[in-house]
């Protein structure tokens, strides 16, 4: 069974960073493409960032410049850093990694307060 654990969520203020990890089991990130979505309260869940096994990255226009997406293959983990929070940030972020087939795991909620 594809289990994706999320962590590295809480509560900060605006202009912190945060960074979240998502570690893989009876997966392989190192075989597709993986990334982030976010889902904040009332909204459509939305892409964030996502990177291809060769590490190509690609980012909603909205983090770009503030969020980045990794990977640790050895691990079979992928991280999103997140720098300069904004309110508009605070959301639930969900990983995931699939392509024809898609799994997400069950998120790691963020909140930023002014």
């Amino acid at each position: 069974q594809v289990q994706l654990v999320e962590s590295g969520g809480g509560w900060v203020h605006s202009a912190a960073s945060l960074e979240l990890s998502c570690q893989a089991s009876n997966i392989l990130f190192s075989l597709s493409v993986s990334g982030w979505d976010r889902q904040a309260p009332g909204k459509q869940r939305e892409l964030v960032a996502t990177i291809t096994r060769d590490g190509k990255t690609n980012y909603a226009d909205s983090v770009k410049g503030r969020f980045s997406i990794s990977e640790a293959y050895v691990r079979n983990t992928i991280y999103l850093r997140m720098s300069n929070l904004d309110p508009d940030d605070t959301a639930s972020y969900c990983c995931n990694v699939g392509e024809q087939t898609k799994y997400w795991g069950q998120g790691t909620r963020v909140t930023v307060f002014s």
